[in-house]
């Protein structure tokens, strides 16, 4: 069944689709690079740096962030694949266009490559040690089912429970 690119819009925890492993792309096309247009518009719309399409109801494995912290520019990211080059890891806060109103501190490695598919289907390498690197693992979270509140501590657990708990009212209707 075709895709509505303007039908889709951000989903929230719990939506099961952000537990699911996102599968390959296999052929990128028009209605790929559909998709990644509209995601630009609601990763930009809603200030974000990065966006999974399983963010939007697509089990895809593809993702896209801003080029560097406060940038504009816009990367696109197919059938992405991490590679640590740095055993050095830091501490920052994070947020998720999914969880809205959850921010919590999280490690993540410093030193990082990756590698994928842009639009055109040509295999790019990028290297990275710093915010973008943060961003690429937590991207990367989303398309294998991994969300921020799996990486927070037990403490930060304690402490943003009750608003995991009003996510998930919400999404009862509650």
């Amino acid at each position: 069944m075709p895709i509505d690119p303007q039908a889709l819009h951000i989903v929230l925890y719990p939506d099961p689709i952000l537990r699911q492993k996102a599968e390959p792309v296999e052929r990128i096309d028009d209605e790929v690079r559909a998709v990644i247009t509209r995601m630009i518009e609601l990763m930009r719309e809603a200030d974000g740096a990065g966006l999974a399409a399983p963010q939007v109801g697509l089990p895809w494995r593809l993702f896209l962030t801003r080029a560097a912290e406060g940038s504009e520019d816009i990367e696109v990211f197919i059938n992405p694949s991490l590679r640590v080059d740095d055993t050095e890891s830091s501490v920052r806060e994070e947020g998720c266009l999914s969880l809205p109103t959850i921010y919590v501190d999280i490690r993540r490695s410093r030193g990082i490559t990756i590698t994928a598919q842009d639009v055109d289907g040509k295999t790019f390498t990028r290297s990275d040690d710093a915010f973008v690197a943060r961003v690429w693992q937590h991207e990367i979270d989303h398309l294998d089912g991994t969300l921020i509140i799996d990486r927070m501590s037990p403490i930060d657990r304690l402490a943003k429970r009750r608003a995991i708990k009003d996510l998930e009212a919400a999404a009862r209707g509650v």
